[in-house]
């Protein structure tokens, strides 16, 4: 994510680019699962996944697979109604488990194919299937619900989520957001493919991650149907919904979706920034490696609340805010570096977002450099000369994780490490970290032990003046 800019900005929350996870295996159905034995306990799922900044975020006890999504929009009323169906895993001997679902209402349950107990508890919505689940199972929930979905807040972090416009909706935000459209484990630690299926008035446009599907339409109503077969963060799940100009192409053989807002001219500053998509993507992939994604894009959001571009899987979004008096290239660097660095390969907690800040700001330094425009090095020396350097970039804090110390601090630190470790070990490791991690999740402490493989160095003490003090490094 990118915060905003100047005066319009605003941070959004949905409330807003080792032990890795792989690939997850395809979920089974509870009919063929494992029968309990008399040593199985069962017990309730945590109601959190246990974040230290967040630990009601996310949920525990079962592993999501994936979400299909098959929904019905009407930007008139603003009722979202349909159905999840969700495959996951059981990680322990389950009784019970939930699910993050904030002001829509689950009106049936299933679980495995049998109807389940389902209540609403705050934010979340608690699941009892008919019989315990044995860890180790696959399972598949189906979720009817419905509603008029709405934006959550955080004091310190603004508002986000699903948000609701004039002529159709929008679902955008970090650190939490998927909550407020459907039922999910809402924390990048549960990594999960996506499926939607989106019904909407014709004449409306419906974009969102991934693929494009085949398109129909039916007594008044266009289903668009998008699918992202990479394990994705929930937080990264979008869909746009209103008056758009949507460009199809293809791009290395990729298809390209580009949005923009029949509100804005076709080809203004936002248009001419969503133009070099495949041609900074193709610059980053000489730094990072290849492409991680089966598709392409970017759109674009006209609207005030929107201070901010977030790196949605495949298809960042970004605010107009960042595009009303030129085109603006380098917020499109930070949000595709970002689909190495920080979706692909994705936080195991919150607190290590500055492996996905710090890496995107820097492709913005590289990326300028690229172009003949400022240099790293003077990049650098411009931050470091001014900076504030008492908040850890390692451990800002959950309300300064979308802070100066994780954006500049963190680039600053990346080019600190490059200058200590030298350009050919640095290099390298741009690309073997997102190889290593590809589709998983890293930590802090992985990113460390990567960065002394590839120089053979005890980096102890940079990463401690770098990413733990309060007081200014010594220039490298």
């Amino acid at each position: 994510m990118r915060a905003g800019i100047a005066a319009a900005s605003i941070v959004v929350l949905a409330i807003g680019g080792c032990t890795a996870s792989q690939d997850k295996p395809a979920a089974t159905s509870s009919e063929s699962a494992k029968a309990p034995t008399a040593a199985a306990s069962f017990t309730p799922g945590a109601e959190g996944a246990g974040d230290p900044y967040f630990p009601t975020y996310g949920n525990g006890g079962y592993d999501v697979a994936g979400y299909d999504l098959n929904l019905r929009y009407d930007p008139a009323s603003g009722q979202l109604d349909g159905t999840a169906t969700i495959t996951a895993t059981a990680t322990q001997d389950l009784s019970s488990f939930h699910f993050d679902l904030a002001t829509l209402v689950a009106s049936k349950v299933t679980v495995g194919g049998q109807p389940a107990t389902s209540k609403a508890d705050g934010n979340e919505l608690v699941v009892t299937p008919a019989a315990g689940i044995v860890k180790g199972t696959g399972f598949t929930v189906v979720v009817d619900y419905g509603g008029k979905p709405a934006p959550l807040t955080n004091d310190a972090l603004g508002v986000g989520g699903w948000l609701r416009t004039k002529d159709g909706a929008f679902a955008l935000g970090q650190p939490e957001s998927a909550s407020t459209w459907f039922p999910v484990n809402d924390h990048p630690s549960d990594k999960a493919t996506f499926a939607l299926a989106m019904a909407v008035p014709d004449g409306v446009e419906a974009i969102s991650n991934g693929v494009a599907g085949e398109r129909s339409s039916a007594a008044g109503w266009t289903t668009w149907r998008w699918s992202e077969n990479k394990p994705m963060a929930s937080y990264l799940a979008t869909v746009v919904i209103g008056q758009y100009r949507v460009q199809s192409s293809t791009h290395d053989g990729k298809p390209m979706v580009i949005a923009i807002p029949d509100s804005l001219p076709a080809d203004g500053p936002a248009a001419q920034s969503m133009a070099l998509t495949g041609e900074i993507a193709d610059y980053l992939v000489t730094l990072f490696g290849p492409y991680p994604f089966d598709a392409y894009g970017g759109v674009v959001i006209d609207d005030n609340r929107v201070g901010y571009a977030l790196e949605t899987q495949s298809r960042p979004v970004y605010g107009n805010v960042f595009f009303r008096e030129r085109s603006n290239p380098t917020v499109v660097a930070h949000e595709l570096a970002h689909q190495w660095y920080g979706d692909s390969v994705a936080l195991e907690r919150w607190q290590d977002i500055w492996l996905n800040e710090g890496f995107a700001t820097y492709a913005e330094w590289l990326w300028q450099e690229h172009k003949g425009e400022e240099t790293t090095q003077q990049a650098f020396d411009r931050a470091y000369r001014d900076f504030d350097w008492k908040t850890p970039t390692g451990d800002p804090g959950a309300d300064k994780i979308f802070g100066d110390a994780v954006y500049q601090r963190g680039a600053m630190a990346v080019h600190a490490l490059r200058k200590t470790i030298g350009d050919q070990a640095f290099f390298a490791l741009l690309k073997s970290w997102p190889a290593e991690h590809r589709d998983g999740n890293a930590t802090t402490a992985d990113f460390i032990a990567a960065a002394e493989r590839a120089s053979g160095k005890d980096l102890t003490s940079f990463f401690r003046a770098w990413l733990e003090s309060r007081t200014q490094p010594a220039r490298p």
